[in-house]
Parts: structure tokens; sequence; C-alpha cells
């Protein structure tokens, strides 16, 4: 079983002796279920598992009261001979809680009422067009926490790297000394798989125990191919070809040196108008992430944001490379990268720190000045860059050598090295990304 952070939440949860229904929300296949699940079987005696995209029966329920003891009986009559609903020894799952919108409705009551815990999934919660939206969202009774595919961190949790390791990492890049040898060739390695793997559940789990990356990319087309099959069923009908069109050209605007994303490149005379919509349905659905160019590198970051300039980079890396053409994964993992390099390795950046639920934003001016992220670091505007391999990074060069217009008195530089300091800026290995945390 993969280690997922999303336990240690699960048991705060439960912990809490003021608790409210909790809500796990993300992309599909996440993982969202096969956790609640697990978490649920380990930590109740009794789990009453209701799937409402599955059983269209369960629904009914909810139909004629929101009265708690009214769906505790209704649950009873549906379920009652297979699992005992016991008050306080039995948990409730509500999975795919958005086909069921009177469900959702109904947590206020079933949380005043306070007798089951109750665990809910969601995805696609909120989308435009969602063929059941929710008509009365219980605000102040319910507790949503959004879970992404497996950050970096479990994906080396999932390979073996123990946090004897992590923490090896971790002093390392604070006392700015190297990592050893081994532990860095390893690392190097385990970056470039993720890359290529991602995060996606099912993907990585098949790929701890074959090792082969045919059979990843066959799972990850194949949940490409599902987020496709989401927009036909669940987007309204006007915006379905239009939804598709902007997630088909995700790649081609990564690598133009000007990732800016740009309309006309979606579709030929393309409006931020046409085309604004589609970029939300794929946001909401936790498929992509944007990030926003900044008028000025100073915090707050989003104050400084530029609403409609933007770029567009897929929230899961590997999804990204199962995008791109054939050969592309034993291009990356050989380090023969051409054209794509900068797209592919800033993409990962990207997913690395929108796992860490960090808003993405970069700078660049017309002039070319470009700095490809942007955080807050230590309650500073930190600049990343982000190299391939190795190089210059002029950009950041030149903000460093002008405090009295730029106010940036640190920087990271990722890319294919160990650790080092220049100045005011730290060059870290890629492999440390996830270590960014401070804020």
């Amino acid at each position: 079983m993969l280690k997922r952070k999303i336990y240690n939440i699960l048991s705060n949860w439960k912990n809490d002796p003021v608790k409210k229904p909790i809500i796990i929300k993300g992309c599909r296949q996440c993982g969202k279920t096969f956790a609640v699940l697990e978490f649920a079987k380990a930590n109740y005696k009794h789990v009453l598992y209701v799937n409402f995209l599955e059983d269209k029966q369960a629904g009914l329920i909810f139909a004629d009261s929101l009265n708690a003891q009214h769906i505790i009986s209704g649950l009873t009559a549906l379920y009652g001979s297979q699992v005992p609903l016991i008050p306080h020894k039995t948990c409730i799952i509500f999975d795919e809680i958005q086909q069921c919108p009177d469900a959702r409705a109904a947590l206020k009551f079933l949380s005043i009422d306070g007798r089951f815990d109750i665990l809910c999934t969601g995805s696609l919660l909120g989308v435009s067009g969602y063929v059941s939206q929710v008509s009365s969202i219980p605000v102040g009774y319910e507790q949503i926490v959004d879970m992404y595919p497996l950050d970096f961190e479990e994906w080396l949790w999932a390979n073996g790297i123990n946090d004897d390791i992590i923490d090896i990492l971790k002093n390392a890049m604070n006392n700015r000394t190297t990592v050893p040898v081994a532990i860095h060739n390893r690392m190097r390695k385990l970056m470039l798989q993720y890359v290529v793997i991602g995060g996606m559940p099912e993907a990585v789990a098949d790929f701890v125990v074959h090792k082969d990356f045919s059979r990843v990319l066959s799972i990850q087309k194949r949940i490409v191919a599902d987020y496709k099959d989401d927009v036909v069923k669940y987007a309204i009908q006007e915006d379905k070809s239009l939804i598709k069109e902007c997630f088909q050209s995700i790649p081609t605007q990564l690598s133009k040196e000007n990732k800016k994303f740009q309309y006309s490149l979606v579709r030929k005379r393309g409006t931020a108008n046409m085309f604004r919509g589609s970029l939300q349905w794929l946001e909401d659905a936790g498929i992509i992430r944007r990030c926003y160019n900044m008028n000025i590198p100073e915090l707050p970051l989003d104050g400084n944001a530029i609403p409609d300039q933007f770029k567009v980079y897929m929230a899961d890396t590997g999804l990204f490379i199962s995008m791109l053409e054939q050969g592309t994964q034993y291009d990356i993992l050989q380090g023969n990268l051409l054209g794509y390099k900068g797209a592919i390795f800033e993409n990962v950046i990207a997913d690395i720190f929108s796992k860490m639920e960090r808003k993405l934003y970069y700078y660049r001016k017309d002039s070319g000045l470009e700095l490809d992220f942007i955080i807050r670091y230590n309650g500073q505007c930190t600049p990343v860059e982000v190299k391939a391999t190795t190089g210059n990074a002029k950009s950041l060069k030149t903000v460093m050598a002008h405090y009295e217009k730029y106010h940036i008195s640190q920087a990271f530089k990722l890319g294919d090295y160990n650790v080092g300091q220049t100045g005011n800026v730290l060059t870290l290995p890629l492999y440390m990304a996830f270590l960014l945390t401070a804020r």
C-alpha cells in the first residue's frame, strides 16, 4: 500500500472531538476512494460505504427529507443487512458525493446529529456545467480537504527512501553542504523517473512492482482519455469541444519560448472570451494549474499578479509527458531533451509546488527578462530558476544585481547540480524542490 499524507490528515480529523463531516476533494483517480476506505477499515469497527455513482437507489434516501433520523433510517433499510449502523462505532462513507447534491446538503443535519463520523469524497466539485450542482452547500458544517496525486516526497517513500535519507537532504540544504555522492545519484535517478511517471497512484504502484515504463504509459494514456471522457459527460454541450481543444493545446503552449498561454494556439483567431470558461473548467477539475505573471516581483504575490497573463501547466507531470510524442519517456531518462527540456522541467517544478499548495507565479517583461517561478520563502519574495541540466540564469543575475529596482535579496537555482552557493543564490539539485516549504 502506498504511504499517503492524507492518512495523517484523516487521523487528526478522527481525533477531533468536534469534528464535522469531511470531504476529500481532488481530481479523478488520485486515490481518494482507496484512502478513505483503507483509513475507515483500520479505524472503525463498522464501515458503511455508499457510492452515489454506482448506486442510484442511495440518492433516493435524501429526496424526501434531510432530517438526520430519516436519512439514517433509510440507510439502515437499504444497507442494514450488510453493515450495522451503530452510533459512534460506524463510519459512513459517501463516495462521489457530487452525484447527489441532496446528500451534501444533508451533511449539516448529520453533523448536528453527531452519531456517526461521515467521510466523503468528491471529484469535479463545483466545475461549471456539472450535471448535479449543489443547491444548498452546508457552510460551516463540513471540512473540505484537497487531495492530489502523489507528491514528490510520497514518490520517494514509495521507492524506499525513508525519513533518515530525507533528513540528510534537509541538513545538506540548510547547512549548504553537498549531498553524499551515492545518495545524490540515487535521487537524480528518482527525479528523472518522477518526471516520466508522475504521481497518479495506479501508475506509481504499477511501476514499483514491474519497473516497466511502457505499462506506466498505457495507464497514463487511459487516464488522459478518461479525463477527456469526463468533458464529454459533464461539461455543458457548448463547452465540450472548447475544453478539449484547450486541453490538447497544452504541449504546444509549453513548447514556445514565451510560454504565456495564447488562445490563438488553441484555435486560429481564438480569444479569451471564447476559451476563458474552458480553462476554468480544467482548473476546477484539478487537471491543470495556472501560473500568473507579476507586475513586479514583490510581496504580496497575489496582489501583484496579472490576471490575464499566465502559463498553464499540467497538474501531474507524468500525464503531461504521456501527452507528448512517442519516445519522450526514453529521451528524458537518457537526458536527450532538446527543445522540450524547458517545458518538461518547469512542469515538474510546477507539479511539486502545486502539490505543496503553493500558488504559482512567474515574472516576465517584454524585454525578455524572465524568472521561472516566484515564491514566498522565509517571508521574502524569492525567485526560483529551473534548469534541466546546468546553465547560466541571465535574468536572475540581472535581477540580483539591481536590488534598488527589484528588492530581491535571495534566490534559488534548481538544476542538475549538487548543493552550492554563489552570493545570495543557493544552487540546489532539482530533487530538492520539495524541501522549499518555508513561507
